[in-house]
């Protein structure tokens, strides 16, 4: 039996500890914050509740695995889960509207055709079919297996199969974006390109930059399907925590990790704030790459993996908004308003002086849950926007400011809106930091092979031996599942060894 001490207990550490600790190791979490799940968190106020990270779950399958590997019970028995329906509505700024069927290519093609025009359905329905095939090729390197040592096959190979545009006497062309593959495979249809690349933007990519690869995005969502978690997804968090306790792990709030100590050229153990040492036979640090970085004060730990940790990933402003009146029947979960100018909104939160967005694409959560609001006569609104990280060294960003225009996009999906308004909450990149660890409140993106390998996070396993590394800034990057897919990987690399190869 292996001592292992996580730092952090975000997803992708407690998923890791609960792992470990059915595995018949003795695990002890140090967690600088009071409470966990990183940035699966929620704000409480008036009887209002709102997650203030993920609202929603794709592939519970993850987590399906994760409880019933760590005590063969069902997800289902600790949290309610139930299909969004539909899956999201898109208010397109010339005023079109289309509701997309959950889990249903079928049906996404069907509403396409009626609101957008006939053939836009068949088009999406193309574009979908080969994003499967970059799915079908990346899916088990990108998310069920370590690393590979050559990485770079994964940086230097397009999985997306473009589709070439012969141009008389010029070589053909194919598209080497994901806005290119808007333009040239959806006819630079604006309904399907606001579509497309809002998928990329929600995460922090620039779609005119993202490769073509980023198409697993949509097609992760539009196959598997979209969950709401009955009290939220910080229910989700509880329910792993908890299930963390049944499995004997040790909790430690409020200890932060200041240097991981190193013996006979390994990790061996942690060094907390007030000078106290933890011994350990393994550690596995949950954090950031920055903050990483300065627990080993004049070494980078991933050199060994030929990859520098990412860095300068946009943030997100997010207001939480209580509302008087009740919640009409047939709301949609998830609404997204597209901005009015996407690239005005790319050049804002990507260019070479980014700032907020003007008319910024907000995504507006109304999950109708009655554990999140006072009574029946009140509604909780969530309201999620891209913008660039803080910088401690910038010029202060107006987000009240931004807040107002936040609103009133969101305006256009619930009519009457600032009628309604009791209160409202700002959570700003500054805030996200202050939970996270994070600088500047980034958001890492999911993992996505090709472009270079630059949307590639670095490998759990680092080059200090005992040392792995776990969560949204590692292998295989940011998101719910992915998350719980880090966990599984770094628990094979300890209980298994280098050998580890995933689980099959």
């Amino acid at each position: 039996m292996a001592r292992i001490v996580v730092i952090g207990a975000g997803m992708g550490a407690l998923a890791t500890a609960a792992r470990l600790a059915v595995a018949g190791h003795r695990v002890v979490v140090f967690e600088r914050a009071e409470t966990y799940g990183g940035a699966v968190a929620a704000v409480e106020r008036d009887g209002f509740a709102f997650d203030t990270g993920p609202g929603l779950l794709l592939l519970p399958a993850v987590y399906r695995d994760l409880f019933l590997k760590t005590g063969k019970e069902p997800l289902e028995s600790r949290v309610e889960l139930s299909q969004v329906e539909p899956a999201v509505r898109h208010v397109f700024a010339n005023g079109t509207e289309v509701s997309l069927p959950n889990a249903s290519r079928a049906g996404v093609g069907e509403a396409l055709d009626a609101a957008l025009g006939a053939g836009r359905g068949a088009l999406w329905a193309g574009f979908m079919n080969r994003a499967r095939e970059a799915w079908d090729r990346s899916r088990r390197p990108l998310l069920e297996e370590p690393l590979w040592p050559n990485w770079q096959v994964l940086a230097d190979r397009e999985p997306y199969p473009a589709v070439p545009y012969r141009r008389l006497l010029r070589k053909d062309r194919v598209a080497a974006t994901l806005s290119e593959v808007a333009e040239l495979e959806l006819e630079a249809d604006p309904g399907l390109r606001a579509l497309l690349e809002q998928y990329a933007l929600v995460w922090g990519l620039d779609p005119r930059t993202a490769p073509p690869s980023a198409a697993v995005l949509p097609y992760l969502e539009q196959t598997f399907g979209v969950w709401a978690v009955r009290g939220g997804t910080r229910s989700l968090a509880r329910a792993v925590y908890e299930r963390c306790l049944a499995r004997g792990v040790e909790f430690r709030f409020g200890a932060e990790v200041t240097r991981i100590v190193e013996k006979d050229g390994r990790a061996a153990g942690v060094e907390c704030a007030e000078g106290t040492v933890e011994e350990a036979d393994f550690v596995v640090a949950g954090v950031a790459p920055g903050p990483l970085a300065a627990m080993l004060p004049g070494t980078d730990p991933r050199a060994g993996d030929g990859m520098a940790p990412r860095s300068g990933m946009p943030s997100r402003l997010i207001v939480l908004l209580a509302l008087r009146g009740a919640r009409p029947d047939g709301t949609p979960h998830r609404t997204v308003v597209h901005a009015a100018d996407r690239d005005a909104e790319l050049d804002a939160v990507f260019g070479t002086a980014p700032g907020p967005p003007e008319r910024p694409t907000v995504t507006v959560l109304r999950p109708g849950d009655p554990a999140g609001v006072p009574d029946a006569e009140h509604e909780a609104v969530t309201l999620t926007t891209t913008v660039p990280s803080h910088r401690a060294d910038g010029p202060p960003a107006d987000h009240d400011r931004q807040a107002d225009r936040m609103i009133e996009a969101a305006e256009r999906a619930i009519p009457g809106l600032r009628e309604r308004l009791l209160w409202r909450e700002v959570r700003t990149p500054a805030d996200i930091e202050a939970a996270t660890g994070a600088p500047g409140g980034a958001v890492p993106a999911p993992a996505l092979a090709a472009a270079g390998g630059r949307l590639l996070h670095p490998s759990n396993s680092t080059s200090l031996p005992g040392l792995f590394t776990v969560g949204g800034w590692s292998h295989p990057g940011g998101g719910l599942p992915h998350a719980g897919m880090s966990g599984t990987l770094v628990a094979g690399l300890v209980v298994e060894g280098p050998e580890f190869r995933g689980s099959r």
